[in-house]
């Protein structure tokens, strides 16, 4: 289904979710504030929810897209066609036992990383400075300092395409360099399970004050962006690339390579997908040419091209 006009998605929607947007601005809910809009966005409340959406749309022959925090993701201008379900503040329930964290999809995974260091639990310290949710974080396989998801994943909870609920071993979710099996896969990230370490709660908060200085000083916090754009190449760093090849505060439109952090593209105002998505083959083309090394994009690109009127 190429799309639905708003009479058609309020037909199919509207009471399936406590809030369902139409038309919907994605640059209202993506870190970068960049993005255009989507036909319907509804934010569900409970899991059952996003059950009657998921199987409605599937029903309908509409396209799914998920939302969590919009973090390390770029919206082409264009928008998302069909319904775009954002799992917000209703899915940030947490509960510690033993040595071992539930934590539902919508939580944001820092707030999740203070709650284990508060109780004691050592392994999600390197979680602490990424934006995003649990479920992005579980299907990018997000990682930092050395540490990433599959360190500490027991099992996820996903709602499967065929409307099933599945848990999900760590193995049967192909954890890759930022990827998993469930990134495109179609499947709704419910919940997760962290298996952790006893540790002490002085320490590790010690050692993540220091990263979030060391962050605060070395990456464009105060523009809006949507983290590291490409994935640091075998035994190199994006960064040292883009700005050996002389990029640094090379800007297109009302978007720049950050003059703080080359691995960072920020919105100075105004930025559309189209000079962000320019700026990025700019900077691969450039680091190809001068280092013969191909960057591959963290940032997840979706949506369609060109501005909708």
């Amino acid at each position: 289904m190429s799309g639905m006009n708003v009479f058609d998605a309020r037909t199919i929607f509207a009471d399936l979710a406590p809030v369902v947007l139409y038309n919907e601005a994605l640059s209202r809910h993506t870190t970068m504030r960049i993005g255009g809009p989507a036909d319907a966005l509804a934010i569900p409340e409970t899991i059952e929810q996003v059950e009657a959406l998921v199987h409605t749309a599937k029903s309908r022959g509409v396209p799914i897209f998920i939302l969590g925090r919009g973090s390390n993701l770029l919206v082409r201008d264009g928008g998302i066609r069909g319904l775009v379900i954002k799992l917000g503040d209703a899915f940030s329930k947490l509960t510690v036992e033993g040595r071992e964290l539930t934590v539902f999809a919508g939580r944001t995974i820092v707030s999740t990383a203070h709650v284990a260091m508060k109780n004691g639990l050592a392994g999600l310290e390197f979680a602490a400075g990424i934006p995003g949710t649990v479920g992005g974080a579980v299907v990018m396989n997000a990682g930092a300092h050395g540490g990433e998801m599959k360190d500490v994943i027991r099992a996820v909870q996903v709602l499967t395409s065929n409307g099933l609920i599945e848990t999900r071993s760590v193995e049967a979710l192909q954890f890759g360099y930022r990827t998993s099996s469930l990134r495109d896969s179609g499947d709704v990230v419910l919940g997760a399970v962290f298996r952790l370490a006893p540790g002490d709660t002085a320490e590790m908060q010690q050692k993540v004050k220091a990263w979030n200085v060391r962050r605060q000083a070395t990456q464009p916090l105060s523009y809006p962006s949507c983290g590291s754009v490409f994935r640091n190449p075998a035994g190199d760093f994006a960064a040292r690339l883009i700005e050996a090849a002389g990029l640094k505060g090379e800007r297109i439109g009302g978007a720049m390579i950050s003059e703080l952090h080359a691995n960072f593209i920020v919105n100075l105002g105004g930025a559309s997908a189209a000079d962000v998505i320019s700026l990025m083959t700019c900077a691969r083309a450039r680091v190809r040419d001068e280092f013969g090394v191909e960057l591959v994009p963290e940032v997840r690109v979706v949506g369609e091209d060109g501005a909708r009127g």
